[in-house]
């Protein structure tokens, strides 16, 4: 069994051990030591990583209670090494490990949800509950959870003998054999745990929960505790400041700027479509009444207008009328409509030949195609002698 210094003392950076086996395991070794500061792989945290003697230690992991460092050079049984963890990577885990315990113990003393779910990974925490929270109800959890911060509560870890844990209400996500160890948060968390925590609620900082989901018939929350909710603010406050100086208004009013200027885009691109529907119009009735087949190409049409377009035409022309929009290099979307004629081959045809896809009715098809509008033009006065 492998002395784990970090349930002694969780605030140990370094320590001293000596190497009781060295496995080669594909490209990588497994250092076991016979003892070690390093928390390994378990319950939804990753191994920590550091360095020992030097060499990087890049994994962390644990099997009947002995513990191995994954590293990419060996060391030999018997020597004695010094390992470093990499601290800040864990005191971020141990904020937001810690910041998890205060947010599920309050969701389960409020809502009587379980946590179904926990996942600690490098970027945000995910919490997953089998019930219900709206947003109202989420901004109140962490109010809460935030006052339990500022009240720097004792967070205590202790062994109960198992007479004790029959008479204790504490949450657990799995079943758990051997010695329990329960962290407890006075009035906020009772749960078995086994990873490092933070000594006071105040040392986590800051919680913030950035976002909620549906999940499996509950909710999945978003979690930032500490250094990375901070880290969160400062960017948010970043862009906030950047959006203001772009929209020329004072921070706290970007929102409704925001809105004011989505409305006029709104506005204009109402008037940009009057004015395209007006042009295909004149384009249109400029196309003499009997023509056999036409084809425009055109380079920005909304759906709505081309197909339009196409409906003005095939009224005027006795054969195939069409419209190409968009570019060589992007490829071209189509529309193609008939009063007499079934289109559909033609739409099988243009895509075989330009690696498209499409169909529709006899009437009218639509698809996109890649091709240059010389070979496509080539290919319709083919397929389309008369054009």
């Amino acid at each position: 069994m492998t002395r784990k210094l970090y349930y002694e003392n969780s605030y140990q950076k370094d320590f001293t051990a000596v190497v009781t086996d060295c496995q080669a395991f594909a490209d990588t070794f497994r250092i076991y030591l016979d003892q070690t500061a390093f928390f390994p792989e378990g319950g939804g945290q990753s191994g920590d990583t550091g360095l020992l003697d030097g060499l990087e230690v890049f994994d962390t992991q644990e099997e009947k209670g002995l513990i191995w460092h994954c590293t990419r050079q060996a060391i030999a049984p018997g020597t004695q090494v010094t390992g470093q963890i990499d601290w800040q990577k864990r005191f971020g885990r141990m904020q937001q490990h810690s910041g998890e315990h205060i947010v599920s113990g309050l969701v389960h003393k409020h809502f009587h949800y379980n946590n179904v779910g926990f996942h600690l990974g490098e970027t945000e925490v995910t919490l997953d509950f089998d019930g219900p929270i709206t947003k109202k109800e989420l901004l109140e959890i962490e109010q809460e959870a935030n006052r339990a911060l500022w009240d720097n509560r004792p967070i205590e870890i202790t062994y109960p003998s198992k007479k004790t844990l029959t008479e204790l209400k504490y949450r657990s996500k799995i079943a758990i054999e051997g010695q329990v160890r329960i962290v407890t948060i006075p009035g906020i968390d009772v749960c078995a745990c086994c990873a490092p925590h933070v000594n006071q609620t105040g040392e986590i900082g800051l919680i913030k929960l950035t976002g909620v989901q549906s999940h499996r018939g509950g909710v999945r929350i978003c979690l930032l505790a500490g250094a990375r909710a901070l880290a969160d603010y400062e960017e948010k406050e970043q862009n906030a400041k950047a959006i203001s100086a772009l929209l020329s208004v004072k921070e706290k009013d970007t929102a409704k700027a925001a809105e004011h200027l989505k409305q006029e885009n709104y506005s204009l691109i109402g008037q940009i479509l009057q004015l395209k529907k007006a042009l295909i119009q004149q384009k249109a009735a400029a196309v003499p009444e009997g023509s056999k087949n036409i084809v425009f190409f055109e380079q920005d049409l909304d759906a709505a207008t081309a197909r339009e377009f196409v409906n003005l035409l095939t009224i005027r022309c006795t054969g195939t009328a069409g419209v190409f929009i968009g570019n060589d290099e992007t490829g071209y979307r189509y529309i193609l409509g008939s009063s007499a004629e079934d289109v559909r081959p033609l739409c099988r045809r243009l895509n075989d030949a330009f690696q498209g896809k499409g169909g529709g009715k006899p009437e009218m098809v639509q698809g996109s195609l890649y091709g240059t509008r010389k070979a496509l033009e080539a290919a319709l006065a083919q397929y389309l002698p008369s054009l």
